[in-house]
């Protein structure tokens, strides 16, 4: 079962799409048309961090996926992966 998560309880941005699948289990949703580089992958880990930091008190073990319908460069889904993030590439 997912369920839209209201991202200013994480500290983020009210436009941030994030859902919840199980207990530690979070989705963050990026749907755009524009191609997602390094930079945008910064930005993705410090979103993620703050999610981590809000639930790792609560939910041992807690997962963040980033699942997007843009295409990501090769250089941002390395970074991502060695953060421990994982990319789901949704096409549409």
């Amino acid at each position: 079962m997912t369920e839209q998560v209201d991202p200013k309880i994480y500290g983020l941005p009210s436009r941030t799409v994030l859902m919840k699948r199980d207990s530690g289990k979070f989705t963050l949703v990026m749907n755009r048309k524009s191609r997602i580089i390094m930079k945008d992958a910064l930005t993705i880990i410090k979103k993620i961090e703050k999610i981590k930091e809000k639930i790792k008190e609560k939910i041992q073990g807690a997962s963040v996926v980033l699942q997007t319908n843009a295409p990501v460069c090769s250089k941002s889904i390395k970074f991502l992966e060695e953060n421990g993030v994982d990319v789901v590439l949704k096409n549409t």
